[in-house]
This record gives C-alpha cells, structure tokens and sequence, in this order.
C-alpha cells in the first residue's frame, strides 16, 4: 500500500492539490487555475485523489481534503523538511536522538539552517544575554562566564553537561535560581530561552561543528523545550 501512496504523492499535480485544499475547499475549476491546468486534467487528478481517499468531494460541490489526507499531509511535513535539508541530514547524526523527536522533525520546518560555527556560538551566547526569564542550555559545558551578572539578576539557568565534563573539584554552591545537571551523553546542542531557540545536532561520527537551526517560531520552539525536559528528566545532579 505505502508504494501507492508514495505513487499519488509523486505527482506534482496531485501533491499541489493536497495542498492548496490544506487552505481551503475548492472547486474543481477554481483548482484548474490555480494549477494553471485544463479543466479535464483537474478532473482527473481529481478522481485519482477521491479513489485514493485523500480528498472528498463536498455537497456544495466543492472538494476538500478527507480525513486520511489530513494525516498523510501531517505526517509528510516531515519527509518535506528532511529533503529540504538533505545535505544537512546526510553529515549530521539526526538518530542520535529518541524516536519520538525523529518522528516529530517536520516541526522544524520554520526555523532557519545556520552553518557557520562562530556565528552560532555567538548567536547561543547573546541569546542567554538577552534572556528576560530563563536560559536553558544542553551541551559540553556549562554556561559562559558572563551569564555570571545575568543570575545575580534573578534569570533561571538551567545545564546539561555530559558526565565527563563534571569539575573533578568542588565547585562553589550555585545560587538558588542556577542548576546544573549531567547525563551519560549529549547528542545535540540546545540553547533555549523564552524569546528563542537553537538545536544543533552532532557530526555522523560524534564530533560537534555547532552547525544547527536557529529561530522563534512557536512550533520549533516547543520541540526544543520538549527535548531539552526529556533529558532534563534523565539526568542527575552532581
């Protein structure tokens, strides 16, 4: 069944149906034009799409996406993104991460691929900076010495360093408003506040290139949060 679907959605045709009726419901004359195509070419892709049960044509006579379309569409956001990005995905280990923030990826699709490395540590670091209420952060180490003014400020500061980046001397007690936690490994770079969010992910290999995406879009940001708590909840305190 799935090389019939993928079938109806090669199609670029078709594939630009499913979409503009992702907007709205549309007659099949109206759809002609927007697709720039002969009416007896909309009606047929149009029968396709019904046989398939990716579309329903409507009392008023209009057709809209059915319910299996729905999901279909949701669920291919994701192969969109990761084929947008396929020279990203094919360097940077996207597997290191729970099935569950795989599945999810399309969720990245509004934010933006930054890969120059200084200009994202950069990026990282005046994020923290201009924190109003929290500034989380999972990577190698812990955050930069001039956060240190921020949290005499009030900023919640959250770190997650992996196990062997823990001091081998005591450190001083952290203020009530700074924890710093650690887990077995980090496989991706996350940098939250509540004004954005950063995610990068490691070189195929393990090496870290702080090359990632970067942006303010609520979607994005919540996958980011959602990944950052999901190893927050694992980690211990040292």
């Amino acid at each position: 069944m799935l090389e019939k679907l993928f079938f109806e959605l090669a199609s670029e045709s078709r594939l630009s149906i499913l979409l503009e009726l992702k907007n709205e419901n549309l007659k099949m004359q109206e759809i002609a034009r927007r697709l720039n195509v002969t009416a007896t070419e909309a009606c047929r892709q149009l029968e396709r799409l019904s046989k398939a049960s990716l579309i329903q044509r409507q009392p008023d006579g209009t057709f809209a996406l059915a319910q299996y379309g729905k999901i279909v569409l949701e669920i291919s956001s994701s192969l969109d993104f990761v084929s947008k990005y396929n020279e990203y995905f094919s360097t940077h280990d996207l597997m290191r991460l729970p099935s569950q923030f795989v599945n999810r990826i399309g969720e990245l699709s509004e934010a933006d691929l930054e890969m120059d490395m200084i200009k994202n540590i950069d990026k990282g670091s005046q994020a923290f900076l201009e924190a109003e209420q929290y500034g989380w952060g999972m990577g190698e180490s812990r955050a930069p010495e001039q956060m240190n003014q921020r949290v005499q400020e009030g900023l919640n500061l959250r770190s997650l360093i992996p196990e062997n980046r823990i001091p081998t001397v005591a450190s001083p007690e952290l203020p009530k408003n700074v924890e710093v936690r650690c887990i077995p490994d980090v496989p991706a770079i996350v940098v939250l506040t509540e004004k954005m969010a950063g995610v990068c992910l490691r070189q195929i290999g393990g090496r870290m290139d702080f090359a990632g995406f970067f942006g303010n879009d609520p979607t994005f940001h919540r996958w980011a949060e959602d990944l950052f708590l999901y190893y927050w909840n694992k980690s211990k305190r040292f």
